[in-house]
C-alpha cells in the first residue's frame, strides 16, 4: 500500500520514506554522527532539537537515537528517544495523525511540508 510506504508507525517512531527522509536529512547536516554500526547526536544536534522543541526524555537507559532498518525502502530510518520525539512532534502540531484501523500516518500537505523543512 502506497500510504503505508510513505509513513508509518514502527513501535513508537515514524518509518517510511518520511522517515528515511529524516534520518538522511539530519545525518547530511551533521545532526547525526555515525560511529560503527552506532550514530550519535553531535552537538548541533542537540540544539537543533532544543529549537525544534524535541524532548529527548533525558534520564533514561533508552538511547537517545539508533537506527532501524526500513522494511519497504531498505534503508533505515530514525529510532530511539529521538525517532519517537519526532513523530510525537508531528502529532502535537497537528501535522500528521495515524490512522486508528493500521499503521499509517496521513500528514496534512502543510504538515508534510513543515516536517519536510524540520527534517532536510
Amino acid at each position: 500500500e502506497p500510504a503505508l510506504r510513505k509513513a508509518r508507525v514502527c513501535y513508537d517512531h515514524l518509518a517510511g520514506e518520511l522517515g528515511v527522509l529524516a534520518f538522511d536529512g539530519f545525518e547530511r547536516r551533521g545532526l547525526l554522527r555515525r560511529i560503527g554500526e552506532a550514530i550519535e547526536l553531535t552537538r548541533s544536534g542537540e540544539r537543533h532539537c532544543r529549537a525544534q522543541a524535541l524532548t529527548l526524555g533525558g534520564g533514561t537507559r533508552r538511547p537517545v537515537c539508533r537506527v532501524c532498518l526500513d522494511w519497504s525502502v531498505r534503508r533505515h530510518h530514525l529510532a530511539g528517544a529521538l525517532g519517537a520525539a519526532l513523530l510525537a512532534r508531528c502529532y502535537a502540531q497537528g501535522w500528521a495523525k495515524r490512522d486508528p484501523a493500521s499503521r499509517v500516518v496521513h500528514f496534512t500537505t502543510a504538515g508534510e511540508q513543515a516536517f519536510r523543512e524540520c527534517v532536510s
